[in-house]
């Protein structure tokens, strides 16, 4: 690449990553995030993606976080296309492409045969014009309204009361929440295919801070953000509506207003969902063949595979 230097990523550059964020972004990440979320050891590939400088400042970086999918019978190696930044005085120089492609074959140098992603409108054109992705699904995103004005975002704006209220919050979970790390992926008992969610994956999945919390035989996969995120749940389809009412009462003494669910369509989840909620469109579901060829048409998705979560 002409007038930039381009390294892979490892557990020492890492800490450029988090550079480059806060200057993208303009909020600084978690401490370690990065650190963490990149570290995916447990499946034999690990620090997958590139960064790129300008006299020794970051100026680019894309990568995929490595995981494991369950397609028919058979265990694959597979990864998530991840995080994609550039900063702003270096768009429109091939930049992405360059790095993307790099990636790739690193991927393929570590036996990953797939990568799927959830981009956004704006990075979808780029991925399947320039990079031959393949578009094979779309997630559908339930907004559950609990009724109650959303005092937290106010509060998350004051930086005098940021820090008490985020305890205030954790507190009021504390009493409601499980010690577990998730909970097994909904869409196999459906009969599709997904991400395989062992003990060695939920623990590396605690990068960000979530709950489980539980109702009779029940429970849910929560991430607190503005809004009540739910991962994924565990619910027989008579339960479904006590598990949602659980769920909005605690959404409400938390000050949340919304509770968001991302799902694939098909799933039994889905249509516990919209039989009462709109389904409004969210991420499509794209995937890049590596190492031979993956079918990719019964993977299903929902919120808890995906990066954020």
């Amino acid at each position: 690449m002409i007038g930039y230097d381009v390294h892979r990523l490892d557990r020492e550059n890492i800490a450029d990553v988090e550079k480059l964020h806060t200057a993208v972004y303009g909020r600084i990440p978690a401490e370690n995030f990065f650190a963490k979320k990149y570290n995916t050891a447990f499946t034999g590939a690990e620090y997958i993606g590139y960064i790129a400088y300008d006299l020794q400042i970051p100026i680019a970086f894309y990568g995929v976080i490595p995981c494991f999918l369950s397609v028919g019978d058979k265990t694959i190696l597979s990864a998530q296309s991840a995080d994609t930044m550039t900063d702003p005085n270096y768009r429109n120089k091939g930049l992405f492409v360059e790095l993307a492609e790099r990636t790739y074959q690193l991927c393929i140098n570590n036996g990953i045969r797939l990568i799927f992603g959830f981009p956004n409108q704006n990075s979808l054109p780029g991925f399947v014009n320039k990079l031959g992705w393949e578009i094979t699904g779309l997630m559908d995103c339930f907004i559950l309204e609990t009724g109650k004005y959303s005092w937290q975002r106010v509060l998350r704006k004051l930086p005098a009361f940021t820090d008490r209220f985020v305890k205030y919050q954790q507190k009021l979970l504390n009493k409601y929440t499980e010690p577990s790390p998730g909970i097994d992926n909904s869409v196999f008992k459906d009969g599709y295919d997904g991400i395989i969610r062992d003990e060695c994956f939920l623990n590396y999945k605690t990068y960000t801070n979530k709950q489980i919390v539980k109702t009779g035989g029940s429970q849910a996969w929560l991430k607190i953000n503005n809004e009540m995120l739910i991962g994924d749940m565990e619910v027989w389809p008579e339960d479904f509506e006590r598990l949602v009412t659980h769920l909005k009462k605690l959404a409400r003494k938390l000050g949340l207003n919304e509770i968001h669910f991302h799902t694939s369509g098909g799933t039994m989840l889905h249509e516990l969902f919209a039989r009462q909620h709109k389904a409004i469109p969210s991420f499509p579901v794209i995937v890049k063949q590596l190492i031979g060829y993956t079918p990719a048409d019964k993977i299903k998705f929902t919120s808890a595979d995906i990066d954020t979560f």
